[in-house]
């Protein structure tokens, strides 16, 4: 008990006073912006794909250069008669369905994993299939080596499903190659699995008019086609390499192997450049990526990825094979 008239006993307590973490407002997404790319791209898919139907439907060369200011891209002859712009919605609706299943398949796994990632944006391009494709932005950084390559795969896997089924539709609605019929400009090199659809036809419809021809002597209708733009964007996303579908599956499964196996990609790249020249682009563009991106982590290290990814990465390389072919196409002018 304190003495009379001595100082009271007091505890002192001191307060720290800590700001809040500021909140960042998430920006707005663009709506506007992949509205315009998207109706862009229907248009420039539509004219390179009405020409298609066009040349189809009347036993004209699948790919012939003609009067266009642009090699391939119609421009003129379409908007002549726009209602030959009807003529392109098989080709523009399939070819745009498959780049949408590969691209929301990243989108929704990012959204599974809560990282933050843009809607896809489609690139309009006066090009041989009317577009250089479409691609979506990841603006968080990916948590997990399970993230890292759910994300990655789920676009490959989801795009191609799309396309085998449109490949199997389409080559029942494909023909064989009229007799005369005048020389193409462009010959496309098919990958393993329109032989693999073909014979799977062949065995199971006997009678089917093209099942039992070989590729080069099957006119292939426009939807076989966007088929074949999905299985060739499928074997370019899964080169194992740098910041590309396959470069970031390789990375979640073994880090360190990482960039030996981004190197190794591109120096096979260049050897492949002496059949097809497109290929040594390629390397150029991986280097230039493997360069800059090198010493960049796309996930933690730990935790480690779960041994069941082991077997999706199996199918992610059978993915690879059954769509890659060393000489996708070839022009002639």
């Amino acid at each position: 008990m304190p003495e009379p008239n001595s100082p009271i006993p007091t505890s002192t307590v001191e307060y720290e006073y800590v700001l809040p973490e500021p909140v960042i407002p998430q920006p707005r997404e663009r709506y506007w912006l992949h509205a315009l790319l998207l109706l862009a791209t229907c248009f420039t898919t539509l004219v390179v794909g009405a020409r298609m139907e066009f040349n189809f439907l009347n036993n004209l060369p699948p790919f012939a250069v003609g009067d266009e200011y642009l090699p391939f891209f119609p421009l003129a002859w379409a908007l002549h008669e726009p209602s030959r712009l009807l003529l392109g919605v098989p080709f523009s609706a399939t070819l745009l369905t498959i780049l949408l299943a590969h691209e929301m398949g990243h989108y929704i796994y990012c959204r599974f994993y809560g990282v933050r990632a843009t809607l896809p944006f489609f690139i309009p391009a006066p090009t041989l299939i009317g577009t250089l494709g479409a691609v979506i932005r990841i603006k968080a950084p990916i948590r997990s080596r399970a993230a890292l390559f759910d994300i990655g795969i789920a676009g490959p896997i989801a795009g191609f499903v799309v396309a085998v089924i449109t490949l199997v539709v389409a080559m029942g609605l494909s023909k064989p190659l009229a007799p005369g019929i005048g020389p193409s400009n462009l010959y496309l090199g098919f990958p393993a699995i329109f032989y693999v659809v073909r014979d799977l036809l062949h065995t199971v419809s006997p009678g089917q008019s093209v099942a039992a021809l070989p590729l080069a002597k099957i006119y292939l209708h426009p939807t076989a086609i966007a088929a074949w733009v999905g299985m060739f964007a499928t074997a370019l996303n899964l080169l194992p390499s740098s910041q590309l579908d396959g470069g970031h599956i390789v990375y979640a499964l073994n880090p360190r192997a990482h960039k030996v196996i981004s190197w190794i990609t591109v120096i096979v790249l260049l050897y492949l450049g002496r059949v097809y020249r497109g290929w040594s682009v390629w390397a150029a563009l991986l280097l230039v990526m493997n360069v800059f991106t090198y010493r960049q982590r796309q996930a933690p290290d730990y935790p480690t990825l779960p041994g069941n990814r082991w077997i999706l990465a199996a199918l992610a390389l059978l993915m690879l094979a059954l769509t890659f072919t060393i000489s996708p196409f070839r022009i002639d002018f």
